[in-house]
This record gives structure tokens, sequence and C-alpha cells, in this order.
């Protein structure tokens, strides 16, 4: 697999440092691949995240959220020995990320049959929403005045 030095990019190139940030973070995570996961639009400005996390229970699971990460953390608290004659369900322990746009938030977090399903939405403050504005009428007196001032 190729890697990429962006050390160029950080020298001439100024308030793109998130960007950058998440193209060697895509970098690096892709090898990583367990736990397997979904990501789908329920509609506009809802999301699910789907990951298959077998082996696991809930309380073995921590979802964190801060700003625009949402980490997924399990730790595997099967502390019984037990002799296995093949062991395919990988019992280790995993640390997901997930970077998230503006104004994404994680609503809610299900555990159902070994998929952990997140529940996102996008709700955009109502002073960020775009709003039409009124374009108001002035008295033709005004203008015509402020044209005379200016030619004299």
């Amino acid at each position: 697999m190729r890697t990429y030095d962006f050390a160029p990019l950080w020298r001439s190139s100024i308030g793109f440092d998130r960007l950058f940030d998440l193209a060697e973070t895509a970098q690096r995570a892709s090898d990583v691949n367990y736990p397997p996961y979904n990501i789908e639009r329920l509609a506009d400005d809802r999301y699910q995240i789907s990951l298959a996390v077998a082996g696991f229970s809930p309380e073995d699971i921590v979802i964190t959220a801060e700003q625009n990460v949402v980490t997924v953390e399990g730790r595997n608290s099967d502390k019984t020995e037990r002799d296995f004659f093949y062991r395919g369900i990988p019992a280790r322990g995993f640390k997901r990320q997930f970077s998230l746009a503006e104004y994404v938030e994680v609503k809610s977090a299900a555990f159902d049959n070994g998929l952990l399903t997140i529940e996102l939405v996008r709700e955009i403050p109502e002073a960020m929403k775009p709003r039409r504005i009124a374009i108001g009428h002035s008295p033709s007196g005004s203008v015509r005045r402020l044209e005379t001032k200016a030619a004299a």
C-alpha cells in the first residue's frame, strides 16, 4: 500500500488542518477492519452506524461522543479459561472512531443480537439555517435627494 507525506501541504495551506487530519486518519485506518460496520443514510438528516460486535455484551462497550468524533470501544470481559478447538470469533478489544460533519449528533444507541446500532441526526441551529430576507421599498423621494447631493 502507498503512503503519502502531507508535510509539504501543511506548509502551504492555512485553515485546512481538519481536512489533512481526516486524510491521514483514513490512510492509517485502512488496515483496521475489525469490527465490521455499515453506515447508512435513513433520511436527508438521519444516519445509522451498525457494528457487528459478536461476543461482546452491552456492558463491554463504551460509546463516547465529543465534538465531531464518535468513539466506540469494546473490552471483552470474558476472563474464564476455555479450551477452544478453533476460535473464529475474535475476542480482542477494539477502538473504532467515526468523524462526524458539523451539527451531526448522536441521538441513541441500541444493542440487539450482537449488532450495535448508533442513531445520528443532523440538527442545524436556527441561526445557521438559510432564511429569506425581505427587500424593503424605499420612498422614491429619498433616492432623488441623494442623487442631487452627489451631483453638486
